[in-house]
């Protein structure tokens, strides 16, 4: 298999049944960390009564755990760039396993805290990686796609894991869920080692982080992309964070029925996914992001609309008209992160990780200005005018950044991408 994956991207052509291998390793890279965070999640009240900690101290290990998430991207990114894909990616989940081990005999919050940071740090080398990979096999035309195939997939485990976690400390007790966090970090790590070969192209002995990350930030493409990607990230992050006021508080609804109205959301995203992987062969990325935006821009314009005449106090208005935001999102996102990243193919994993760390970061300032917006108002006005806000300034990053590009998709450009699409069912 080294021999068939060590020539990209030819060889993903070559066999479709190779191509599904490396599908589930990336979503298996991708989701290892980001679901080993929702799954404790439930958990926290209990892990705080028991450890004899405040429900806030307790909360850290979610807090500095998406801190560990954030610094890994840009770490782990620029390192698989100068040592290699495989390597940096085995020595973040052999960290991760380490650390797992760490948080199953922590006797201590601080103690649980400070195993839950390392976990990230090593275990989000997937997140980061998986993108650098994905450029490495694919043309810049299939990078969309194959994101969008990959977090379609990876948001089936995500909305399942909570439930997961939940049942798991209700049956066997919170350290359950750590356990369980350590096993599969453990054989994520053995399937890596064993099925995944090197996919990092040649790049010149003078190559560093400063110099790759220069020359990325001096691309008017890059900077446009990076800044669309972004951007569009942080309408999650704003309407997650204010989300739970607006229902609770203001609409005095209960906060099991905010996550349901809330899994809408996650439902349009995913959706919006599968229609990308659809669409992708007969448009050009550009065509596709202006989609994206235009429908963004739209829905986001809707909402705010809503706000105004009052009609979207009530969940169904407010939840339905952001499901059609997130169809568009997922356009969005999935690619302007194929654009940039597929600037310089050669620092794929330094746009990764320089996307990743802006979109954590900043993502976790917006989500408290979201959640200021909707407990310190009494409508949705102030949330849904932010949201539009920040879907202008991304529509504004392609208009006035992004240069005008071309590109011709081939019949065996369709043919593959139609392939891949149902290996992935």
């Amino acid at each position: 298999m080294h021999g068939v994956m060590g020539k990209p991207p030819g060889a993903v052509k070559d066999n479709i049944a190779t191509s599904k291998v490396m599908l589930l390793m990336l979503v298996v890279m991708t989701g290892v960390a980001p679901i080993s965070l929702y799954m404790l999640v439930p958990a926290l009240p209990v892990l705080a009564t028991t450890l004899g900690r405040d429900i806030s101290i307790a909360q850290m290990t979610v807090s500095l755990y998406m801190v560990g998430i954030a610094l890994s991207q840009l770490i782990m990114g620029p390192l698989s760039d100068r040592f290699g894909r495989r390597p940096v990616l085995l020595a973040g989940l052999g960290l991760m396993v380490v650390a797992g081990i760490g948080s199953v005999f922590a006797e201590t919050l601080p103690q649980l805290i400070a195993a839950r940071f390392f976990q990230a740090l090593g275990g989000a080398s997937g997140m980061v990686i998986s993108r650098a990979i994905i450029r490495d096999l694919y043309p810049r035309e299939r990078v969309g796609a194959m994101i969008s195939l990959v977090v379609a997939a990876l948001m089936i485990a995500q909305m399942v894991s909570p439930l997961t976690g939940g049942l798991l400390e209700t049956t066997f007790g919170w350290r359950a869920i750590l356990y369980l966090i350590t096993a599969a970090s453990l054989i994520t790590t053995i399937f890596i080692a064993l099925a995944l070969p090197e996919t990092r192209r040649d790049r010149a002995d003078s190559s560093s982080f400063r110099g790759d990350l220069g020359k990325l930030m001096t691309s008017r493409a890059f900077v446009g992309y990076l800044l669309c990607q972004v951007l569009a990230s942080q309408i999650i992050f704003a309407f997650a964070g204010g989300g739970p006021y607006i229902v609770v508080t203001q609409m005095g609804r209960t906060s099991a029925e905010y996550g349901a109205w809330f899994a809408m959301t996650g439902f349009g995203y995913f959706v919006g996914n599968l229609l990308c992987v659809r669409f992708a062969p007969r448009h050009s990325l550009e065509k596709l992001i202006w989609f994206g935006l235009a429908l963004q821009v739209g829905g986001s314009l809707l909402n705010l609309v809503w706000s105004f005449t009052g009609v979207n106090q009530a969940p169904i208005w407010l939840f339905g008209t952001q499901m059609i935001v997130m169809i568009a999102n997922a356009f969005v996102m999935a690619n302007s992160a194929a654009g940039a990243i597929s600037i310089r193919p050669e620092a794929a994993g330094t746009a990764s990780g320089a996307m990743g760390f802006l979109q954590q970061g900043i993502g976790s300032l917006i989500s408290q200005f979201g959640a200021y917006l909707g407990g310190h108002s009494t409508t949705t006005l102030p949330l849904t005018a932010a949201i539009f806000a920040i879907s202008i300034a991304c529509a504004c990053t392609m208009t006035f950044v992004v240069p005008r590009r071309q590109v011709v998709v081939s019949e065996e450009l369709i043919a593959q991408a139609e392939e891949d699409e149902q290996g992935m069912m």
